[in-house]
């Protein structure tokens, strides 16, 4: 890794400590559109290197340009260069480089009409319908199959892959959709959609507007590239719309968790709650990491609250305080577990077929089936919604009047009704989380006449996935609120000093409740300061 790179790498964690007051996501946003110039001049270089998650937060901000490495143009050259000569002979079969698809695996095509073969592929593939996908997930499914491509294993050209750099580094998204992809054979529809682009078809997301994918790279002064033998199924074969999707959830559900530990701990002090289900003892003898890392952020974070050391004649607290560690450390191994799985396949080649030069290997096989994407995608969000599930909880705790705080946490309920009504909206998105976590993975519906007779269905699990998330940012948002107003009735004790912290900020966005007012504000309000609120580094791991 070069200098350059390696300022970038360092550069979003040096962000993240220099601003206190707002979010790092949005100061990173801020920073990189204001130095445009620097990213150009430190890209990321798509070579054989391993990537985490975290690697890809640029990606997803949209603010990085892309180079090929010397390693990966030169793997590509000589694969190509071996199919080529392969294709010499025209009496032998390779499935979608001279075939047709799918069920039709037996038609042979002669040599003259390959190219028309690869492009007719992705125009007849282009069927996804739905919603439109986020530009944030269209940046990482474009980059990651840059990123596949880059190992030589899947017989393109290096102008295939120089072409979609420069649609990458150009800013033209793809429009893609949510629904098409039955997460086998690759992630068709939607891959079909961004291969589209390159020879100039269908449409783009360009400077804030949808325009014609020919109309974008005239203005960025890119040609169309017309493809070539197996350039069209290599770019539709591949779980890059599914794990677009897992990668997007997993960062934001590692945050999400860090989230739940805060906003719980306010809870609990709020709620006069008991430190000592929070013990080492607790979890050294049911060692599980998740629950450890969970119980130390709770202790570290309530460490300087003033309320803690409160005599009360409660011998225990309702499983929803008690058993934070328990519930959210579970998640916590989940998304550990998860991140596993995404990361070596962001990091894999799941083309069809597989061409292996260096041992004469042309494999039709199935790395393009998304069943690891699938599993991990609908793992991920039964975790997360747990947390979503177990806040809610803690919301009717606090609204319900016990432990001294008022009914509804208002001065004047029944002239006022307070936050009783926030908690039946997180209740209704707890419903919804809950049907939205219905497994994907365990469907499978037969395609193709018969040839694909079983599907992952990772791209449904990776939508819904993203609706999770969404969801428990919103439900952890109104814990956070009745949380804080909860707070307001214990004043002038004080919480721990990060949360006091949290709440300073806070309070700069959402005023106390005092009587009655419209609420959707404070809701949309508070997901916006959680989504962008920075996070400490340390007393939160």
């Amino acid at each position: 890794m070069s200098k350059r790179e390696l300022s970038f790498h360092i550069l979003l964690p040096r962000l993240r400590r220099s601003v206190p007051k707002i979010g790092w996501l949005e100061a990173a946003n801020t920073y990189f559109r204001g130095k445009r110039t620097l990213l150009m001049d430190t890209p990321i270089t798509i070579d054989h290197q391993f990537l985490s998650v975290d690697d890809l937060w640029p990606v997803i901000l949209g603010n990085c340009q892309l180079q090929m490495g010397s390693e990966a143009l030169e793997a590509i050259y000589s694969t190509r260069k071996y199919l080529e000569g392969k294709l010499s002979d025209e009496n032998k079969a390779y499935y979608g480089i001279n075939t047709g698809f799918g069920s039709l695996c037996n038609v042979q095509i002669d040599n003259c009409e390959l190219a028309k073969l690869q492009e007719n592929l992705v125009r007849s593939h282009s069927t996804g319908t739905g919603d439109k996908v986020s530009t944030e997930i269209i940046r990482l499914i474009l980059f990651l199959k840059i990123k596949s491509l880059s190992y030589g294993f899947s017989g393109v050209r290096s102008e295939l892959v120089e072409q979609l750099v420069k649609i990458f580094n150009a800013g033209i998204l793809p429009v893609t959709y949510e629904l098409g992809s039955l997460g086998a054979s690759g992630d068709l529809a939607p891959l079909a959609h961004m291969g589209l682009s390159v020879f100039g078809e269908g449409e783009v997301y360009y400077k804030g507007e949808i325009m014609p994918s020919r109309k974008a790279l005239e203005a960025a002064g890119i040609k169309p590239l017309h493809l070539e033998a197996k350039e069209g199924l290599a770019i539709l074969n591949g779980t890059q719309f599914s794990s677009g999707h897992a990668v997007w959830s997993q960062l934001h559900g590692e945050r999400l968790n860090k989230l739940a530990d805060m906003t719980a701990a306010l809870s609990l002090d709020a709620y006069n709650g008991k430190i000592a289900a929070f013990s080492p003892w607790v979890t050294k003898i049911r060692p599980h990491g998740g629950a450890i890392r969970t119980a130390e952020n709770i202790r570290n974070l309530l460490s300087d609250s003033s309320l803690p050391e409160r005599e009360t004649s409660d011998v225990q607290d309702p499983y929803s305080f008690r058993c934070v560690p328990q519930v959210h450390g579970a998640s916590r191994d989940a998304l550990q577990h998860t991140r596993h799985m995404i990361e070596t396949e962001i990091n894999a080649v799941t083309d069809n077929p597989c061409i292996i030069a260096r041992d004469d290997l042309i494999l039709s096989a199935g790395n393009f089936h998304a069943q690891p994407m699938a599993l991990a995608l609908d793992y991920m969000a039964i975790s997360l919604a747990e947390l979503g599930n177990i806040s809610e909880r803690r919301i009717y705790q606090l609204i319900h009047g016990n432990r001294d705080l008022p009914v509804y946490l208002t001065k004047g309920a029944g002239l006022h009704s307070g936050m009783m009504i926030p908690q039946y909206t997180a209740a209704s998105i707890v419903s919804q989380n809950k049907q939205l976590c219905t497994p994907a993975s365990v469907d499978s519906i037969v395609s193709s006449r018969g040839q694909e007779d079983h599907v992952s269905m990772a791209a449904n699990a990776g939508t819904k996935a993203i609706r999770v998330v969404k969801n428990v940012y919103r439900i952890l948002a109104i814990e956070w609120m009745c949380a804080a107003q909860a707070f307001e009735f214990r004043r002038p004790a004080r919480t721990g000093s990060l949360l006091e912290q949290m709440l300073e900020q806070y309070r700069e966005v959402v005023n106390p409740l005092g009587d009655d007012r419209i609420l959707y504000t404070d809701i949309e309000k508070t997901v916006h300061f959680l989504e962008n609120i920075q996070l400490p580094e340390e007393g939160v791991q």
